[in-house]
């Protein structure tokens, strides 16, 4: 809308721009850059998904098309193309095979593995805080975390048999390691500037321990929970492979010996997806725990 006026030395039109219609103006002139700028974000966020995932699509299109295009007839039969092997999974899981092999193994390995945290946060935290216990304890924690754990297989068979309590005792054995000594590690690793203004501050030990030491802490002792994780996936499926009767441990062997090429790499490809979740969740379990150091560092 505009308006016409007159002037004292002449009669003349002055067209004034109407305020309400500016602000509609303006106000559609600072919507397209917020547009456009939303647009680079999308195509920003895009860009970085692709880049990341293309390792995966580039693995994924290999077992698919490299099979038929560089294998022969007689080996090709031990690494079908993807499609058959998901639809080989596709039909364990409609037939619920899978389901019980996989509610097994999280069974045994999620008790092993809860077990593992349960004993060794509080140990790597005591052997890290007093330095006899550390003294006294540190030779044997070196001897036993050199031996692998598969090692002592048989040993935990022979003692335990060949029912749940040997699997998910060597479970527990193998998460262990990685939690008391990144404990230990995250203990140990504290800023000293923090423990001396503790100190001057007047908390005693304890509350010092709990306001201090172990938050600091917490980043490392979450790296090895994550490598427990990990570990008590790989440890249980080899114990399920020498002697079970549910697992997917027990599905992949099986499936092997059975000469079900396909059921077998469904067994692989559960395992994987198992583990990329299990690593997910305890990541953000991490970076919960780990609130106070991110709103630290902004605010430094």
């Amino acid at each position: 809308m505009t308006s016409i006026t007159e002037t004292q030395t002449g009669t003349s039109i002055l067209v004034v721009p109407d305020l309400e219609s500016a602000d509609i103006g303006s106000g559609l002139v600072e919507e397209v850059p917020a547009v456009r700028g939303f647009g680079r974000r999308v195509l920003a966020f895009a860009g970085r998904a692709a880049w990341k995932s293309a390792a995966v699509v580039l693995f994924l299109l290999l077992w698919e098309f490299g099979p038929n295009a560089f294998l022969d007839a007689s080996t090709r039969v031990f690494l079908p193309p993807l499609h058959e092997d998901l639809r080989a999974w596709w039909e364990l899981a409609q037939s619920g095979g899978l389901w019980t092999d996989l509610s097994a193994s999280l069974e045994r390995s999620g008790i092993g593995f809860g077990l593992a945290i349960v004993a060794a946060v509080p140990l790597g935290l005591l052997i890290a805080w007093y330095r006899p216990l550390a003294s006294f304890l540190n030779p044997l924690l070196e001897l036993f975390r050199n031996t692998a754990a598969l090692a002592l297989l048989p040993v935990f068979t022979l003692l335990l048999g060949i029912g749940e309590t040997s699997k998910i005792a060597i479970v527990a054995y193998a998460s262990f390691f990685p939690v008391v000594l990144n404990t230990i590690a995250g203990v140990r690793t504290v800023d000293p500037l923090l423990i001396r203004a503790a100190r001057t501050l007047g908390l005693p030990s304890f509350r010092m321990f709990q306001k201090v030491v172990l938050p600091s802490a917490v980043p490392t002792i979450f790296t090895g929970i994550r490598m427990a994780g990990a570990a008590s996936i790989l440890v249980l499926i080899a114990a399920e492979m020498a002697g079970a009767k549910a697992g997917l441990g027990y599905l992949i062997i099986n499936d092997q010996s059975s000469f079900r090429i396909p059921e077998m790499y469904a067994g692989i490809l559960t395992i994987s997806v198992l583990g990329l979740v299990v690593n997910t969740v305890l990541v953000r379990l991490e970076r919960h725990f780990s609130r106070w150091r991110t709103g630290a560092a902004a605010t430094n």
